[in-house]
């Protein structure tokens, strides 16, 4: 029996990627998906969503509007330095005819975790709006999904968009703490291990030679990503957020290290605003305490995700 995964986006590249990776992976239900303002404003999103769906063979997965503006700020833009104007690198793709549903992301979310009581798998790999929103229209959230996997937040690594904050967390703190606190069964897939797993170009071109429609645009796409990240690593190559937290989602990437501790957010506007604070005081003692509410931080995981995901992404 397939497995029910929501996902909640902000599609860009990697993104595109996880996408992907629940595409082409046996057992996954994706029974919709809501996208919020992050990488670009959650309307262009959802276009992009709906686009690859119905490029990967799925366009009969509802897509619902998020979020525009964040909880106590509004959104100001996206970052096209890293992911294009339109999110995926100036790529073009075919318009899928679908359009989004009428219900709102957070609604959208609610809906699901009704319909799959305790068995929906949740995906986040955006900044946390709408699931905050969702947790105001149903507060017993936590007790209705089952799993739940974020992208997002940094326990040990230096941030993203500041020197403490990673990029999700960071678009709106004020969400990240009030999901981070509430009390789901909450896995956290941090820069402490995305920023160590990468494509390479060797990478890319293998999927370029693949050459089916799907491949071919996320070869493309991923150009213009590694463009920005040869400014961080010194040559063409991307770093793995999204889709390695879809593949610790689907249960295919092992976390080899990963406490489960209590982490708030600084929501503050002072410097910290938007680290992730877990409590890793054990760590020397090889984290043998699982804190009742802890977050699962993952901090390694076991073997080379990059190829896996080089292979998973060729069967598109």
């Amino acid at each position: 029996m397939n497995a029910p995964f929501f996902l909640d986006c902000d599609t860009g590249i990697d993104d595109a990627m996880a996408i992907g990776w629940l595409a082409a992976t046996p057992g996954v239900d994706l029974v919709g998906v809501s996208t919020v303002s992050g990488n670009l404003d959650a309307a262009g999103g959802a276009r992009n969503t709906l686009d690859l769906l119905a490029m990967m063979g799925r366009p009969d997965v509802p897509v619902s509007v998020g979020a525009h503006d964040f909880l106590d700020h509004a959104y100001s833009g996206g970052a096209p330095e890293v992911h294009g104007v339109n999110g995926i690198g100036e790529v073009t793709l075919p318009r899928a005819a679908a359009e989004p549903t009428g219900t709102s992301g957070a609604q959208a979310i609610v809906d699901a975790a009704r319909a799959h009581p305790g068995e929906l798998n949740l995906l986040a790999i955006g900044p946390f709006t709408n699931i905050a929103l969702a947790l105001e229209l149903e507060p017993r959230l936590p007790e209705l999904v089952g799993r739940f996997t974020v992208m997002g937040g940094a326990a040990m690594a230096p941030g993203n968009v500041s020197e403490l904050a990673e990029a999700n967390v960071a678009n709106d703190p004020l969400a990240a703490h009030t999901v981070f606190t509430a009390g789901f069964d909450l896995t956290m897939i941090g820069l402490d291990v995305t920023m160590k797993h990468v494509f390479e170009e060797s990478h890319r071109q293998e999927l370029l030679a693949v050459g089916t429609p799907v491949t071919t645009a996320i070869a493309q796409m991923l150009e213009y990503y590694y463009a920005f990240y040869a400014q961080r690593y010194g040559r063409p190559c991307a770093v793995l957020h999204d889709p390695l937290a879809a593949a610790v989602a689907t249960g295919e990437v092992e976390l080899a290290v990963a406490p489960t501790v209590p982490v708030v957010v600084d929501h503050t506007d002072g410097p910290g605003r938007g680290q992730t604070i877990a409590d890793l005081r054990d760590v020397y003692q090889g984290f043998p305490t699982v804190y009742p509410g802890g977050t699962r931080v993952a901090l390694e995981i076991s073997g080379d995700f990059a190829g896996t995901l080089l292979e998973r992404l060729s069967r598109l």
